[in-house]
């Protein structure tokens, strides 16, 4: 995924699925300088970690 299109997700008003490394995600934070996102699982929203938005995938 690209920077530009986390941050539309970010912005949606829609439920959009994105997963990271198989598991589903919800972005919440893109930093566009770094190309970093802080996501958590939806599973497990006490869990968030930063990953490079290049590994996000919308389903």
């Amino acid at each position: 995924m690209n920077v530009g299109r986390a941050k539309e997700i970010l912005e949606s008003a829609d439920m959009i699925n994105v997963t990271y490394e198989g598991t589903p995600v919800i972005i919440q934070h893109v930093d566009e300088a770094s190309k970093m996102a802080r996501i958590y699982s939806r599973t497990d929203p006490e869990h968030e970690q930063d990953v490079p938005v290049l590994n996000l995938i919308e389903e």
